[in-house]
């Protein structure tokens, strides 16, 4: 092993790009995925590196902020000139770099965008979270066909969410997802980012008395209008929806109890269900290192999938014995991925055809101890049926959850 290690350090790296939020509002993902990211290249430098060569990581802070990022990329491809571009978290910032990828040929692997290629049709995209053929469609559907498992059968929905490119396409597909069942849209509202005051909108929520509330938001939103809802004590029969934030351990921990309830979307958590091939030993090794990193100690959101990503990757190149971008995109294609997170195979416009966005909820939170979140039973998923851990618990409304 060291043998190998020493002859790969000999060699030129193959330098992999990204930029990421260290800091702003998505920091807590970011810092969690770049540091599974880095587990990956750490490991596989350790066994002898990537065709016997070491692999490198460039990474740029884009601040959370995606006007900022086409300049990051044309910087990692133009002057770093880097093997290999990874987009950020989110899809306020993969967008914003396809433009400038495509511009240069380059295959790019995303990390938790949605819907991004529909606007882009580009051949070498490819996105690690399985999220459908349609994913703007897909997203919220599971969260509407667990509402319509309860008795009786709701009738009416409100929607609200951020005036911002992720909250806009899942409250696009809820809308769609909503008429397909015969739901009727009460309220149908956008907020503009930043709002910080969400009690004038669950009060217009409560108005309307909507036996189904789906909500589409960014971290800082979500938490705000946790706390309103819980303030203002929310009369709905189910509540939840794409509430990015709710996954994060600093956001479990300081909100405890008031997440009793909500059903919400992950990718990830520790029910029976999900016991894939190496996830627990990856946690594990993350875990300890997350803790003198100062990082999400959990790791269940963004890491399995940041790391997941890398294996893709790994095995391409490997396959391959290639780093030009059109082998490696045609071979992506066609190849199935044994991952930590399950079989990968990406479909036509590099979305995984099955989705598997989990719909989640809540249950026995008590206080704000971090380790309660490890234990099954915490987070019990709802949908897909693949998955299920539990059935949905209802009346929001009643507490008792």
């Amino acid at each position: 092993l060291l043998a190998a290690a020493a002859a790969a350090a000999e060699e030129e790296p193959i330098t992999i790009g990204m930029g990421m939020a260290l800091t702003g509002p998505l920091a807590g993902t970011g810092k969690a995925s770049l540091l599974a990211t880095q587990m990956w290249i750490d490991e596989t430098n350790a066994a002898g590196g990537l065709l016997g060569r070491p692999v490198k990581l460039v990474t740029y802070d884009d601040q959370s902020n995606p006007a900022g990022v086409p300049g990051l990329y044309s910087k990692l491809i133009d002057v770093d000139k880097v093997d290999i571009v990874l987009s950020g978290y989110a899809t306020n910032m993969i967008a914003p770099a396809m433009p400038i990828v495509m511009q240069h040929g380059m295959m790019f692997l995303g990390l938790y965008g949605l819907a991004v290629n529909r606007q882009f049709h580009y051949d070498r995209y490819f996105h690690v979270v399985p999220a459908g053929d349609d994913p703007g469609i897909d997203f919220s559907r599971g969260f509407l066909d667990v509402a319509m498992t309860m008795t009786p059968k709701p009738k009416t929905l409100a929607i609200v969410g951020a005036d911002a490119e992720y909250p806009q396409i899942a409250t696009s597909g809820a809308r769609i997802n909503a008429k397909k069942r015969g739901l009727e849209v009460v309220y149908d509202q956008k907020y503009p980012p930043g709002t910080v005051d969400f009690a004038p909108i669950v009060r217009a929520i409560q108005a309307a008395n909507p036996d189904v509330v789906y909500v589409a938001s960014y971290p800082a939103d979500s938490v705000g209008m946790v706390h309103a809802v819980r303030e203002l004590r929310l009369k709905a029969r189910m509540f939840g929806g794409g509430l990015i934030g709710l996954q994060y351990a600093a956001l479990k921990q300081q909100l405890g109890a008031q997440l009793n309830g909500i059903v919400y979307f992950d990718t990830y958590v520790p029910e029976p269900t999900m016991d894939f091939p190496g996830i627990k030993e990856f946690l594990g090794r993350y875990q300890a290192r997350a803790v003198r990193a100062g990082v999400d100690p959990l790791g269940f959101y963004t890491p399995p999938y940041a790391y997941a990503r890398m294996q893709v990757l790994g095995a391409a190149v490997s396959a391959t014995k290639s780093l030009d971008q059109q082998v490696l995109a045609e071979y992506m294609h066609k190849a199935v991925f044994q991952t930590i997170i399950g079989d990968v195979k990406f479909g036509p416009s590099g979305e995984q055809p099955e989705p598997r966005n989990l719909w989640v909820q809540y249950r026995g939170i008590t206080g704000n101890d971090i380790e309660q979140f490890k234990q099954a039973g915490k987070q019990v998923i709802l949908f897909p049926p693949r998955y299920k851990s539990g059935d949905l618990h209802y009346p929001f409304a009643s507490g008792d959850q």
